[in-house]
């Protein structure tokens, strides 16, 4: 079986083939040569090029690589192809399995205008929304006359919160229009949009679904998703707390009807949003979810190993009653992200030093081990971790003491802020949601560097040593001179401003310009927005930290830049 995808998610198929006897079949870009997924797998083919695009999209090479590999199925993982209608034609009309729905059932809940539809037809109503396209500007002023701000403007074809902005205002709709549709046509190759209010503060509850080619569709719980940033998660748990078992109940009924309705075998996600005991209808995602370990630690189902035995005709061995809830599962994604100051700013880099926690109910589902890349090309996910306890209480007690087991230098990641989630009130009185992230949580004193970072800026190397004083064991570690190293300056990502104040605008990591936003002769205040960069599939406005005309513009869209280089100058005022 082909695995048409890379880091954590192609590691957790990979490993289920073995357990089945199933053999892998592994695809590598240039910067994937030597990664996780191409050492585990039982073979690995090349498809060059370094971007996604040049990679793991390209339709062709892959296709390829299953002739030559002999492969008679294939497995996309999520992202890339695996809510591509089109890709899944293309393998099934040669003859090979493809590991998840039929290309009709994707097609349907792959256009979420589409998905809407059928969601309706079968009696499970969504948040006010549009059924067709958005052509037009015009068409978003006049939907927010009738429904109101904000708005969603989401990818039809998007999910996980790529191709999504949302807009409070006229003057905001034409640039999220702009911006959605640059993120959905790098990320799945398509850039139509649609609209939908947007809930002041709802709950992201999903339903996880499993259907065999027999007629038989289950659903297997609950998970809230509601820790969220950019409108991707960072937070997940299995099952939802605190709503009532009868809606929770009707949420399960009506995902299975939303499956039902389109036909759909192997796994699969629906989505809703809860807010003031009611449940609107969101999306279907007809692929494994990030977050499906969750669901697998309180059920005690392997979610992979299903999606193969179904793709093998074969029949679900378990009833809806035969389903059981146990306990409380917790997924943290730890991320190459710096989240100082609440930015969560993408920090690709080389995993220096690499640990990670262990213990009773503790699970890890990673993609990268110690002395790997987290490339500016793909997403920045470099893994999971996976608590289990008794209840929500001990899970979250459980996960806060894995997380602080982590040992991990040379780059930025989440984990400052997942603990911070995780030890606030909010989120142990469940009265956090989608938007409290961003819009409640305070992470103003989360530190832009930590000591790691600090060495390498200074050149300095960690020393340890164990002493003892009075008989008693302390771990002592300094940061001393290191001069193999040197002395060098790294550039630092920082939130709002992007220069020194001297006019000279910088950016604060690698990544590509998709949009130059001023022109030379232009006024500029601080805070104005001068260039979009994107990195790790994420774009990052670079703003003026002066007041002042643009006087050179060093970069074009489309150009390749690295961290801390100057790409704009500003004369001050």
């Amino acid at each position: 079986m082909l695995v048409a995808n890379r880091g954590e998610i192609a590691v957790r198929v990979i490993r289920a083939c073995r357990e089945l006897g199933i053999q892998s079949v592994a695809i590598y870009s240039d910067l994937d040569r030597n990664s996780l997924h191409t050492r585990l797998a039982d073979e690995a083919y090349a498809l060059g090029g370094s971007t996604a695009a040049e990679s793991y999209l390209d339709i062709p090479k892959i296709l390829q690589i299953i002739e030559t590999s002999g492969a008679d199925a294939v497995h996309p993982g999520y992202g890339f192809f695996s809510e591509n209608a089109e890709f899944a034609e293309q393998i099934t009309e040669r003859g090979i399995t493809f590991i998840g729905p039929p290309p009709d059932a994707i097609r349907i809940m792959g256009d979420k205008i589409s998905a809407r539809r059928a969601a309706e037809k079968v009696g499970v109503s969504g948040v006010p929304g549009t059924t067709d396209f958005i052509e037009d500007s015009s068409e978003v002023v006049e939907f927010a006359k009738e429904h109101g701000y904000p708005i969603a403007i989401k990818a039809a074809y998007g999910g996980g919160g790529r191709g999504m902005k949302v807009v409070h205002g006229e003057e905001e709709i034409q640039g999220a229009i702009d911006s959605a549709q640059r993120e959905a046509v790098a990320y799945f190759g398509r850039g139509e949009l649609y609209m939908e209010r947007y809930l002041t503060k709802p709950r992201h509850i999903e339903v996880q679904v499993l259907a065999d080619s027999h007629g038989k569709t289950l659903h297997l719980g609950t998970r809230d998703c509601s820790a969220q940033r950019r409108h991707q998660k960072l937070i997940e748990e299995a099952p939802a707390s605190g709503i009532d078992p009868a809606i929770l109940q009707e949420m399960g009924e009506a995902a299975v009807a939303v499956a039902e309705g389109c036909n759909y075998v192997n796994a699969g996600t629906v989505e809703f949003l809860y807010e003031n005991e009611a449940f609107y209808y969101l999306e279907m995602n007809t692929r494994l979810q990030v977050e499906h370990p969750v669901t697998e630690m309180v059920t005690g189902i392997d979610l992979v190993r299903q999606q193969l035995l179904i793709a093998q005709g074969e029949k679900l061995q378990f009833s809806q009653e035969d389903i059981e809830i146990n306990g409380h599962a917790i997924e943290v994604r730890i991320n190459a992200e710096n989240p100082a100051g609440g930015a969560f700013l993408p920090s690709p880099g080389k995993l220096m030093k690499f640990k990670v926690p262990a213990g009773f109910g503790t699970r890890w589902d990673g993609g990268y081990e110690e002395g790997d890349e987290i490339s500016q090309f793909y997403d920045n996910l470099i893994g999971k971790l996976v608590c289990w306890g008794e209840d929500r209480d001990i899970a979250t007690a459980r996960t806060v003491r894995a997380l602080d087991e982590f040992e991990i230098h040379g780059l930025h990641t989440t984990i400052p802020a997942d603990r911070a989630i995780l030890t606030h009130s909010d989120f142990a009185n469940l009265e956090h949601s989608t938007k409290w992230v961003e819009e409640e949580l305070d992470l103003s004193a989360l530190p832009s560097l930590d000591s790691a970072d600090l060495a390498d800026e200074a050149g300095l190397t960690e020393r340890s040593a164990v002493i003892e004083v009075e008989g008693k064991q302390f771990n002592v570690s300094m940061w001393t001179p290191d001069s193999s190293k040197g002395t060098r300056r790294r550039a630092t990502a920082a939130s709002g401003s992007s220069g020194g104040g001297d006019g000279k605008i910088s950016v604060p990591m690698q990544g590509t310009i998709v949009k130059v936003a001023v022109q030379v002769g232009d006024e500029v205040a601080p805070g104005d927005v001068l260039m979009v960069l994107e990195a790790m599939k994420m774009e990052n406005n670079v703003t003026s930290d002066v007041a002042g005309k643009v006087a050179e513009i060093l970069t074009d869209a489309g150009d390749s830049v690295g961290a801390g280089d100057v790409v704009l100058i500003i004369d001050i005022d």
